[in-house]
């Protein structure tokens, strides 16, 4: 079976670009990287390194080994987490999963709420957007969107409370013709080039692209991406206009505007799928009705 830890040492090594370095940034000496990486060969059966002038170069091989590796150390790490918990008698730890402008508007009032309680709590917090669990654990709470006129998803072992209904808006660059506008129909916006921020085709992602769909178009996308502030940055460039939930738009940079979008309205549904675990019911609870009082404030007056 394969030593994790010398899967560990080759990715620094890599990393580094040498022994000497990875060593230095290790705390090890060149002859014990050395041995770990002479060692990993001979476990593989693999040409990891080949003779270079003075030094040595990685293969192919090593190199894939190396990306291949990620993942399971990463499922490793989480596992070792695990472990210490279950060493220490009770996890001291708190698991939320959320989308980008959850966790930037809403989880800092959690994160303070729960720990007030619970002074020697860790809070671990991850995007949901895109889905991908790997090296996280298993979310005690877990804060979705969904299209506001669908079903609601129910997940095993989770109690769904839905939190908000919220609008979607239009954002412009200020010196924008429809920037003086009430509100925006959404075919208004049909041959501007669009900002994606959502470049992984995430739930709110979709939400749009149907929207325009119903409208009867398909954006034309400047660029694409996946962070919702770096889209505001380029829409005030005059790069583009994007369409974003309001929650993601609480403080807009200078020189951007963002108008209601009609016809169709565009609207997501906001939900947090909690954990039912008797051992933290309570702490479980008290992050709930945080972000129940916080999803009420971002409700427009």
């Amino acid at each position: 079976m394969l030593n994790p830890q010398r899967l560990a040492i080759l990715r620094a090594v890599l990393a580094a670009g040498s022994i000497g370095r990875a060593a230095r940034n290790l705390g090890y000496s060149p002859a014990t990287i050395s041995q770990h990486m002479t060692t990993l060969a001979r476990e593989t059966g693999l040409v990891l390194f080949e003779k270079q002038g003075r030094g040595i170069t990685p293969t192919d091989a090593a190199r894939h080994l190396a990306d291949q590796a990620q993942s399971l150390l990463a499922d490793f790490g989480r596992l070792e987490r695990v472990v210490a918990d279950l060493r220490g008698g009770q996890a001291q730890h708190l698991a939320i999963a959320c989308f980008a402008s959850a966790a930037e508007r809403w989880i800092p009032e959690v994160v303070w709420t729960v720990r007030r309680h619970q002074p020697n709590l860790t809070v671990e917090i991850s995007l949901n957007e895109p889905v991908d669990g790997r090296g996280r654990r298993r979310p005690d709470l877990d804060i979705r969107t969904e299209p506001a006129g669908g079903a609601g998803v129910h997940l095993d072992g989770y109690r769904r409370h839905e939190l908000l209904v919220e609008e979607l808006l239009a954002v412009l660059p200020g010196a924008h013709p429809l920037a003086d506008a009430g509100e925006v129909a959404l075919r208004d916006l049909e041959g501007e080039p669009w900002i994606d921020h959502d470049i992984y085709d995430s739930p709110i992602g979709q939400i749009i692209v149907t929207a325009c769909g119903a409208a009867g178009f398909t954006p034309r996308y400047a660029a694409r991406l996946d962070d919702h502030r770096a889209a505001l940055r380029l829409v005030k460039a005059g790069i583009g206009v994007t369409v974003l939930p309001r929650l993601a738009v609480a403080e807009l940079p200078g020189g951007v505007v963002a108008r209601p979008v009609v016809r169709p309205a565009v609207l997501r549904r906001v939900v947090v799928h909690a954990h039912r675990d008797r051992r933290r019911g309570d702490l479980v609870a008290r992050a709930v009705a945080q972000l129940r009082d916080s999803a009420h404030e971002a409700e427009p007056a």
